[in-house]
């Protein structure tokens, strides 16, 4: 069976990630075709965007930022392609993204296609289904902000419980692709 959204049906990346140093979740959803990631939760809250080369998005918070750019589905693989930011540099990377088990997501990133490194995140989230807003031909609204997204309450294990949200309601990043930065990219 072909599957159109790209997403092969028992390897789905999307979901919430414990990033492997335990100081951030990053939310990866499908928006238009492509998978996309950002922080849905910091371990110290208020963190900003500081090592960003561009002046104006040094204040900019971490909580909603992009850090998993367009990944886009290999052709005969469970892996994406694409880009990831990384925050501690500053710096944009070419990576790769791919599930090791249902509940490991391995990310690989290069610079200049040889220094390359890599982590493995832990599944804190249950994978996300389509959205209206993250369907083929979606039109996410440009204008469109994480507190008007809605969101699905997330399923935790007793281990999970105190790092995750546990409703929409105190969910502060709900459906990624209506972030204006993505919502923007994928248009």
């Amino acid at each position: 069976m072909t599957v159109s959204s790209g997403v092969a049906g028992a390897a789905d990346p999307t979901g919430d990630w414990r990033v492997a140093e335990g100081v951030a979740n990053i939310r990866v959803a499908e928006c238009n075709g492509s998978m996309w990631g950002v922080v849905a939760w910091e371990k110290k809250p208020g963190g900003v965007d500081q090592n960003n080369p561009d002046a104006a998005k040094r204040s900019r918070p971490t909580l909603g930022m992009p850090i998993l750019l367009d990944m886009k589905k290999k052709a005969d693989k469970d892996a994406w392609e694409g880009q990831v930011y990384n925050a501690k540099d500053g710096k944009t990377y070419e990576s790769t993204i791919k599930l090791a088990s249902p509940d490991q997501l391995e990310i690989e990133g290069c610079v200049l296609g040889f220094l390359c490194g890599g982590e493995t995140w832990t599944r804190v989230g249950p994978p996300i289904s389509s959205s209206a807003s993250n369907g083929p031909g979606a039109t996410a609204s440009k204008t469109g902000t994480a507190k008007t997204a809605q969101s699905k309450p997330h399923k935790t294990s007793s281990k999970n419980k105190a790092a995750t949200t546990g409703t929409a309601s105190d969910d502060p990043v709900g459906d990624i692709c209506l972030l204006p930065d993505i919502a923007g990219a994928t248009h």
